[in-house]
């Protein structure tokens, strides 16, 4: 092979290099952005490989009085689509939409979801039903395969791939759950983040705050919590990621219940931890909550 020929080689090599990562660009470059992690990663889950994604809110961050910077503002600005929960959860989206003028279409994930009230108010934390959280699956996958129509069937056939898994632990839990006596149904968390996992599991979760994490119970109310408990015999407490424990361990103190653990309501967990997507946080949550109502403990 003389010197030449070689030459001719490797630069249609190097061409061919350069038109696959062209074309590898032009799948990623869908810039999408996720209001908070657990949004974030069934995004991640549905466009992987095909849309770069970022999050607003990270891992055991709280949404609920998160205050956006300026790198959320240039991201928004430049994403082409955003994907918020809705149900009023991002009280600061609307503000950093208009103030980052971005030209994003925005699409609502709980889109289809009957809401709860609590006391009310309307009850954003809907990805706490595996039921809801195919909803959530499917809106993703829609506005995902409308954006990028050339990747609509793979992104089709990723969604229902997932929404498989999140069907077997649900199936797994419901199977679990069945067998509590209605007397090791009742937990108490930090606030009132799993309105919709009692709906689907038939559980009762007891809470000292609302459906937000900015409001301070006041004595009295923390006096009738713990009367309530004491009359219901609550199997045992939780602290949670994005809240304060020390109210938890107040009520630990006065009760004589015990903290069974900490749940994931709003937030992933960092990497390393036990909930670092979507479906490990649900089957921390469910293993955190069984391991207390399946055991009880004397006290």
């Amino acid at each position: 092979m003389t010197i030449i020929s070689a030459l001719r080689i490797g630069l249609a090599c190097a061409s061919l290099t350069l038109i696959a990562w062209s074309a590898s660009a032009q799948q990623q470059d869908i810039r999408v952005v996720a209001s908070f992690s657990i949004l974030g990663d069934m995004v991640e889950e549905v466009a992987g490989g095909f849309a770069s994604v970022s999050t607003i809110v990270g891992p055991d961050a709280d949404a609920h009085v998160y205050q956006p910077s300026v790198a959320d503002a240039r991201a928004v600005a430049e994403a082409d689509i955003i994907f918020v929960n809705g149900l009023g959860f991002e009280t600061w989206l609307e503000t950093l939409v208009a103030e980052s003028e971005t030209k994003a279409v925005v699409h609502v994930a709980t889109d289809g979801i009957t809401p709860l009230e609590v006391h009310g108010a309307t009850d954003p934390h809907a990805w706490n039903s595996l039921a809801n959280g195919t909803i959530y699956v499917r809106n993703i996958a829609r506005a995902l395969g409308d954006a990028m129509p050339e990747r609509a069937g793979k992104i089709a056939a990723k969604a229902e791939a997932y929404i498989a898994k999140l069907k077997a632990l649900d199936a797994e839990a419901r199977a679990r759950l069945a067998a509590l006596p209605a007397n090791r149904r009742t937990v108490v968390t930090a606030h009132d983040a799993f309105g919709y996992l009692a709906d689907a599991y038939g559980l009762n979760f007891l809470a000292p705050q609302g459906i937000d994490t900015e409001g301070e119970p006041s004595a009295r109310d923390l006096a009738v919590l713990i009367e309530q408990l004491q009359a219901e015999d609550a199997a045992a407490l939780f602290v949670e990621n994005i809240a304060n424990p020390a109210l938890v361990r107040q009520i630990s103190d006065e009760t004589g219940i015990a903290v069974g653990g900490r749940l994931f309501s709003d937030a992933l967990s960092e990497r390393g931890g036990p909930a670092t997507s979507y479906l490990e946080m649900f089957r921390h949550n469910l293993g955190a909550l069984l391991d207390v109502l399946e055991h009880p403990a004397a006290r």
